[in-house]
């Protein structure tokens, strides 16, 4: 398989299992049941039965802490959906529509300083820095 369709299954898992937990469920099960049915209802309807069930023992598992149990539930989305997408390319458009409206929102990033402290000078916040050369202060 390759890496983009690979990456896409993985995040149109994650995308699901933080759903089934979350007010906007409702709505991405339907949208969910009907990519895995493919146009068929019997088939749309058996996925939204297996969509129920994975969210009482997603919950169940969360409820409990067990990260482990949750992690697997994520990882048989993960597989259900690597399986679609590899047998019908024309899902690949659909679960990026998914991920892309129910998807986590990547945000802007907000970085507040605070305190009593008087700072002057460059601030520098990253979690690595290389081959950086600062201006010396003015004296």
């Amino acid at each position: 398989m390759e890496p983009q369709l690979a990456a896409l299954a993985t995040s149109g898992a994650t995308t699901p299992v933080g759903l089934m937990v979350s007010d906007g469920w409702a709505q991405a099960r339907r949208r969910i049941a009907a990519l895995f049915g493919r146009g068929d209802a019997a088939r749309a309807e058996d996925a939204a039965g297996e969509l129920e069930r994975s969210r009482t023992e997603l919950t169940l598992a969360s409820d409990a802490g067990d990260a482990d149990a949750v992690a697997a539930i994520r990882g048989e989305w993960e597989a259900d959906l690597r399986r679609l997408v590899r047998r019908d390319p024309d899902a690949v458009a659909e679960l990026r529509a998914l991920v892309e409206e129910f998807g986590p929102r990547v945000g802007g990033v907000h970085n507040e300083i605070s305190g009593s402290a008087r700072v002057t000078g460059t601030v520098v916040q990253a979690h690595t820095v290389t081959g950086l050369t600062l201006p010396s202060p003015r004296a």
